[in-house]
C-alpha cells in the first residue's frame, strides 16, 4: 500500500492508485476535540497506543495517524532546525520588562515554526525539530546564579516570569478558537534549578511557603492565565519523590490548577525513577508509575517497557487510554487531521522564516533586552568624543556568544565587531580589533608590552572590552565544550569574571585609553574587583543573530538603553549560600541582606527620570513619572509591596506591577499600574491556602528594587 501526505495526515491508496478516505468520529470538526480523540483511541491496540507515548511516534496508517516527533525546540526563536530568526537568549528578552514587545517576538517565532513545519513536509522532511509541539519556555526561578541553565530562564523573581512567560506562550499558540498554532511546553516541573551535575539524583526541599509563594508560583499564573498545551517534569525529586511521578506536584498541578493538557517528561527523567531515586521496581515500574501519576509522554525509551509492565498488570489499558487521549486531542488541536483550507496556520508561506521584518523584531528586541550597568558619562559616543576605537576580548568576533543555548541558525549574524564596525565607518571613527585573551584558563594569551596590540591600544582614543561568559562555559549538564577553572558540569562555581579576563581588563586600563565593557553572560557576573577601570558596562547577556547592531545602536546613541536585571549582581561568590540549598534565605532581592554590585530592576538610560504623586487605591497604583532629561528615552517604572506589621516573616519588598514607557525630553505621563494581588499574601499551610500577610503595607515606586522614589500606605 502507498501514501501520500495531505496537510499532516497520511492517505492509504489502494491498489487501483485511488486515495482510501479515513472516516471515523475524529475526522468529525463539529465534535469537540476531546469527544474526538477518545473514538480515535478507541480504534487502537494496547501496542499503537504505548507507541504514540514516545517523544518519535510512530503512523498508524490504517486510522490516519501520521507519524510525529513530539521533540522540538524554541527558547528564543526555532533551533536546530535551520537558519531561523534568532532572538536574543531568554534571559535577555525578559531583561526588556515588556510584555508586548514578548507576544510580538514569540507570534514571529511560531509564524516561523509552522512555516517550517509545513515546508519541511512538502519537501519530505519529517524529521526531528521540524514538528509543532515545542518544549519551551524554561520557567523555572534563577535562584543562584551559578546555574547554567539560569540563562534559558526568565530571572529570580516569580511575578517577572509569569509577566514574561504569559504573552510567550499566547504568542506560541495562537488565538484561533478550533486550531493550535503550536503547543507551548512549560518547564520544569518543579523545584528545579541546579546544580547540574546532581540533576538526575538531587532530591530538593524548601518550606510549603517557598514552595507556594515562590518555586509555584509562574507555573500556577502561567497554566491559569495562558493555558500553555503541556508541562514537562523536572529530573530531580522533590520531597522524595521523582518529580515525573509525583503524586504531590501533580495533584496540585491538575486538581488545584486545573492543567487539563498532557505532562512530558524530560529526557531520561523516567529512567531516574527507578535507576538512580529507587521510586520504583526496573524499567517497567518506573514507566507504570510515571503514567499512572500523570506523565503522559516520555523524552527516552522508558515508555518501551509499558507493554510488559500491561503484561504483568502494574497499569490498566483504561490508565493508558487517559494519557493517549490527551496526546491526541493537542494533536487534532494542532490540525493533524484536518483537510486543506481548513487550517489557517497551514497557510503560512515560508518566506516569513528569517524575514527583513523579523530581523527587524529582532534588533528592537536585542536592543530593548540589554541592560546599562554603569556609564560614567562616556556613552553614547560620538565623533567629537572619539576618532579612533580599538575592540578587544574573546567576545567581539564571537557567533557562541551571540546565539546562547538552544538555538538556531543565523543567517547573517553581526557580531559585536562587526556592529561597532559598521556604525563607526558611518560616523569616520576608525576600529582596530585584538583579541588579547580567551574566555577562561591560563593567561598566556595576554598582550604583553610593546606588541602592536598594546601600542594600537595606547594609541586609541577608546577601549571598548567585549568578554564575559559564553554558552560553551555555561548551559545545560552534558554540553559543557570548555572545561576551565570555576566551572563545572554547566554551572560555575565562581561568579567573578575569570582570572584571564580580569588580568586583561587591567592590562588595557593600563595604557590610560579610556576603556569600557561590552558583557556578554547569561547569568550575574562579578567584576567588582576591576569595575573602576570601566567608565562605562553594557551588558548585552547573549543578543542573538543581531546582536552586534544592537549594541552598536546603543553605543552610538541612535537607541537609549532601557533593558532592566531580572536578576542580582552579587558582588562576591562568599555571598552566596550553599548551591544545593533551597532555602530563599539570602537569595535574591526578596531576601539578600548584604550590599550588591548591581541590584535587580538595575538598568541605566541615557536620560533622567522623576517619580511624583503616587497613590494607591485598592490593587491599583497610580504614579506620574517625568523625563527630565535632555532626550526622548524608555524607562520601567517598578512598583514594589513591603508588609509593614506582618506576624511572620516575609520578604524585605516583594515586585508587584511594572511599566515600560517612553517620553520624550521634558514630557510628564500618569500610569497606572495595577499591583499582584499574592504581593499582599503569604501562604497559609494550615488552612491550605493564602491569606493575609500583614493589615499594613507600604507600596513603593521606583527604578530598580533599591532605588525606590516615592512609597505610599495601602491596606488590604
Amino acid at each position: 500500500m502507498l501514501l501520500v501526505l495531505m496537510t499532516g495526515i497520511l492517505l492509504p491508496i489502494n491498489a487501483a492508485g485511488k486515495e482510501e478516505k479515513i472516516s471515523g468520529l475524529w475526522m468529525d470538526r463539529s465534535l469537540p476535540a476531546d469527544e474526538r480523540a477518545k473514538a480515535l483511541v478507541a480504534e487502537m491496540t494496547v501496542r499503537e497506543k504505548i507507541g504514540q507515548m514516545v517523544y518519535r511516534a510512530p503512523a498508524i496508517d490504517r486510522l490516519g495517524i501520521p507519524d510525529h516527533v513530539w521533540w522540538n525546540e524554541c527558547l528564543h526563536g526555532v533551533a536546530r532546525a535551520g537558519e531561523a530568526t534568532v532572538f536574543p537568549q531568554a534571559i535577555g528578552f525578559a531583561s526588556s520588562w515588556d510584555p508586548e514587545l514578548i507576544g510580538r517576538m514569540a507570534t514571529a517565532i511560531s509564524d516561523e515554526a509552522r512555516a517550517k513545519h509545513h515546508e519541511a513536509f512538502r519537501n519530505g522532511n519529517r524529521g526531528w525539530y521540524y514538528g509543532l509541539t515545542f518544549w519551551s519556555p524554561n520557567i523555572n526561578l534563577f535562584r543562584d546564579p551559578r546555574w547554567g541553565r539560569g540563562q534559558e530562564t526568565y530571572g529570580e523573581d516569580p511575578y517577572l516570569t509569569t509577566q514574561i512567560a504569559i504573552p510567550f506562550v499566547k504568542g506560541l499558540q495562537g488565538d484561533n478558537p478550533e486550531f493550535r498554532k503550536v503547543d507551548a511546553t512549560v518547564k520544569h516541573y518543579a523545584v528545579h534549578s541546579g546544580p547540574e551535575p546532581l540533576r538526575h539524583v538531587f532530591d530538593a526541599d524548601c518550606t510549603d511557603r517557598e514552595l507556594r509563594e515562590y518555586y509555584l508560583y509562574a507555573f500556577e499564573k502561567t497554566v491559569k492565565e495562558a493555558k500553555p498545551a503541556s508541562l514537562m517534569s523536572a529530573y530531580n525529586m522533590f520531597r522524595g519523590e521523582s518529580a515525573s511521578a509525583s503524586p504531590y506536584l501533580f495533584g496540585i498541578l491538575r486538581n488545584e490548577w486545573g492543567f487539563d493538557g498532557y505532562i512530558v517528561s524530560d529526557c531520561g527523567a523516567v529512567d531516574d525513577i527507578w535507576f538512580k531515586h529507587n521510586n520504583a521496581r526496573g524499567r517497567s515500574g518506573a514507566s507504570a508509575l510515571a503514567v499512572k501519576e500523570g506523565c503522559d509522554l516520555n523524552c527516552g525509551t522508558a515508555y518501551k517497557a509499558l507493554m510488559t509492565a500491561y503484561r504483568l498488570g502494574k497499569i490498566s489499558e483504561d490508565q493508558i487510554d487517559v494519557a493517549v487521549t490527551r496526546l491526541m486531542e493537542t494533536r487534532i488541536k494542532l490540525g493533524m487531521f484536518a483537510q486543506p483550507g481548513e487550517n489557517p496556520y497551514a497557510e503560512i508561506p515560508i518566506e516569513v522564516n528569517d524575514s527583513e521584518a523579523h530581523r527587524k523584531l529582532n534588533v528592537e528586541t536585542a536592543e530593548k533586552s540589554m541592560v546599562l550597568l554603569k556609564n560614567d558619562g562616556l556613552l553614547p559616543l560620538s565623533p567629537e568624543k572619539v576618532s579612533s576605537i580599538a575592540v578587544v576580548g574573546p567576545a567581539a568576533d564571537n557567533l557562541d556568544v551571540l546565539v546562547g543555548n538552544y538555538n538556531g541558525t543565523p543567517s547573517r549574524p553581526v557580531t559585536l565587531l562587526d556592529g561597532i564596525k559598521a556604525a563607526a565607518a558611518e560616523r569616520g571613527i576608525s576600529v582596530s580589533h585584538y583579541p588579547l585573551c580567551d574566555f577562561a584558563g591560563s593567561d598566556r594569551k595576554i598582550v604583553q608590552k610593546g606588541s602592536e596590540a598594546w601600542n594600537g591600544m595606547s594609541e586609541a582614543d577608546l577601549i571598548i572590552y567585549c568578554g564575559g561568559l559564553s554558552a560553551r562555559l555555561e548551559g545545560e549538564e552534558g554540553y559543557l565544550v570548555v572545561h576551565a577553572d570555576g566551572f563545572d558540569g554547566g554551572d560555575r562555581t565562581r561568579i567573578e569574571l575569570p582570572e584571564v579576563q580580569r588580568k586583561t581588563i587591567e592590562a588595557a586600563a593600563a595604557t590610560g585609553t579610556p576603556l569600557m565593557m561590552l558583557m556578554t553572560t547569561g547569568s550575574a557576573i562579578s567584576i567588582a574587583s576591576i569595575e573602576d577601570r570601566l567608565a562605562a558596562v553594557l551588558n548585552v547577556w547573549y543578543p542573538g543573530g543581531e546582536g552586534g547592531t544592537a549594541a552598536a545602536s546603543i553605543l552610538f546613541g541612535e537607541t537609549s538603553p532601557a533593558g532592566k536585571l531580572p536578576v542580582t549582581f552579587y558582588r562576591s561568590t562568599a555571598d552566596l549560600p550553599d548551591f544545593t540549598d533551597y532555602s530563599l534565605n539570602n537569595r535574591t532581592y526578596r531576601y539578600f541582606s548584604g550590599e550588591t554590585l548591581y541590584p535587580f530592576g538595575h538598568g541605566l538610560t541615557y536620560s533622567s527620570f522623576k517619580l511624583s504623586s503616587l497613590t494607591v487605591s485598592g490593587r491599583k497604583a497610580t504614579v506620574t513619572v517625568t523625563n527630565t532629561g535632555s532626550r526622548e528615552a524608555e524607562n520601567v517604572v517598578q512598583l514594589y509591596v513591603k508588609a509593614l506589621d506582618a506576624e511572620q516573616a516575609m520578604p524585605r519588598r516583594i515586585l508587584a506591577g511594572f511599566q515600560r514607557f517612553s517620553l520624550t525630553a521634558g514630557e510628564s505621563v500618569q500610569i497606572d499600574v495595577k499591583l499582584d494581588n499574592r504581593a499582599f499574601q503569604l501562604w497559609d499551610p494550615a488552612a491550605g491556602d493564602f491569606k493575609a500577610a500583614a493589615e499594613h503595607f507600604e507600596v513603593e515606586a521606583g527604578f530598580s528594587s533599591e532605588d525606590i522614589r516615592q512609597t505610599s500606605p495601602a491596606v488590604y
